[in-house]
């Protein structure tokens, strides 16, 4: 897998850094990119969702998203009715996903495919190793993009099993759904520590926040997949399924449970990070690169309180991401910038 090295993160800083609250100028060569606000992991009636595609839709265009994957289990739902009624041109897009859901064993595991071009049957295999990579070879032959789901959902799927997965680049470092084991326990790690150990390892692979929305009737229940809980902010050309797919697989997006940003900008010297702040809250940017170890999580390189936060590149950190934490507990996370060459 190709890494990006500090000498061309130049032009990947570039292509970030615009003003995340207004559309990049562009240039004569490239067009002009804007950021849009979406979701990529969502369920209806179709499977085990409690409302309708047309309700699902809705919740999502009145709360401010731009764009929704509609994603249930083994189910290819329509969405050309929905975009008909729903879409508008630079506002709102629907675009159909399936949960290709699938298990060894008692361990579940689940891949979305984002924007298939027909209905993917989920595959079996001797190893969680076998399945993962069955599964995501499937999606990627019916032309969509994988994003491996809550590896510890029945603590199916180790940091290890995903590194030795290919042609992937996403996978969820934080589901909204209250029994997913995001922060890990009982000697498992979290999510995050499993994205540093990739990382140590040199796999490319970038972070998704997502809802894993079923439950739209009752948003008062603690214990149940509500909406609203975690999204991503894609940088596009277009509010097209084309150009947001491409996004996410390049990495030009990031990641939050609330945690809004007014800038982002990388290049070769440094990374600079500017937060929309809301008035009554406070924020710690820290920046993390390779640890010491594959499962030390990754070392905070530095932190800041104050908004911007600039970081200063050295050359020797592997990788380095940004984690913005606020004061009540909202987190965004950047996307990591590959320092050097592939381990």
């Amino acid at each position: 897998m190709r890494i990006i090295s500090v000498l061309l993160i130049g032009c990947f800083g570039l292509y970030l850094g615009a003003a995340l609250s207004a559309p990049d100028a562009g240039t004569a060569s490239q067009p002009v990119k804007r950021w849009y606000k979406g979701n990529t992991h969502t369920h209806t009636l179709n499977s085990d969702g409690d409302s309708t595609p047309d309700e699902v839709a809705r919740w999502y265009r009145e709360h401010g998203y731009q764009f929704l994957f509609l994603t249930d289990h083994n189910f290819l739902t329509s969405v050309d009715g929905l975009q008909a009624l729903h879409g508008a041109d630079e506002k709102f897009l629907i675009i159909r996903g399936e949960e290709v859901t699938a298990a060894h064993g008692n361990k579940p595991i689940h891949i979305n495919g984002l924007n298939p071009s027909r209905l993917i049957e989920p595959q079996g295999g001797g190893s969680v190793v076998e399945v993962l990579q069955r599964n995501i070879d499937a999606i990627r032959a019916a032309l969509a993009v994988p994003h491996i789901n809550h590896p510890n959902f029945g603590w199916a799927i180790t940091g290890e099993e995903m590194r030795e997965a290919r042609n992937y680049k996403l996978f969820e470092i934080y589901n909204g759904h209250p029994f997913v084991n995001n922060e890990g326990g009982g000697g498992a790690p979290g999510l995050e520590q499993m994205w540093d150990y990739l990382l140590f390892h040199g796999r490319e692979v970038f972070g998704i926040a997502v809802d894993d929305a079923h439950v739209f009737k009752r948003p008062w229940d603690r214990r149940a997949a509500r909406p609203g809980f975690g999204w991503v902010s894609v940088r596009a050309e277009r509010l097209a399924a084309g150009p947001i797919l491409e996004a996410l697989e390049r990495g030009d997006f990031y990641a939050s449970t609330g945690v809004e940003l007014a800038d982002y900008e990388a290049d070769a010297r440094s990374i600079r990070i500017t937060i929309r702040e809301e008035r009554t809250s406070k924020y710690r940017i820290q920046f993390i690169g390779r640890g010491a170890s594959a499962w030390d999580g990754g070392r905070v390189l530095k932190e800041a309180t104050s908004s911007p936060a600039v970081y200063e590149i050295r050359g020797d950190e592997g990788y380095v991401r940004a984690k913005i934490l606020e004061s009540n507990g909202k987190t965004a996370w950047t996307q990591p910038v590959i320092i050097g060459a592939k381990r």
